[in-house]
Parts: C-alpha cells; structure tokens; sequence
C-alpha cells in the first residue's frame, strides 16, 4: 500500500521517517523499533502513535514508500 512518509532531514538527507499518512490519517512515529538495509530499499519498524507497529519500506530508485504489513509484526 503506497503511502505518504514525512522524514527528518539529517545532514545525509531523509534519514528517517517521522510520521506516515495512510487512507487521510496521520500516524506520528514514536519508535524506530528496527531498521534494515538491502541494495535497493530502506526497511524501517515503527511503533506509531496508535499503538500499533508497521513496517515501512523505501524504494530508493523509484523514491517512494510503501506500507508492507501494517500491525501484525
């Protein structure tokens, strides 16, 4: 699921997510609970301000992000 990702912008650029917008609602991140890497995309768990716990992923290529398994982590 495609989403909106606002980022702190860091002196390497967007280093991290925020807050993500989903379906007109804002999700503010409380917690980077992990973040991973491969070749092409950024993966980050988040704890977001409902609670829940999401897994957002970063395609560097094509800059863009996408919601993978929303509170099921």
């Amino acid at each position: 699921m495609k989403i909106t990702v606002q980022t702190y912008a860091g002196y390497k650029g967007d280093e991290r997510p925020v807050s993500f917008s989903r379906e007109g609602r804002t999700f503010l991140i409380l917690e980077i609970v992990d973040r991973w890497y491969d070749p092409d995309h950024n993966f980050f768990k988040v704890l977001a301000d409902d609670g829940k716990t999401y897994l957002l992923r970063n395609d560097m290529n094509a800059d863009s992000w996408e919601l993978v398994e929303p509170h099921f982590l």
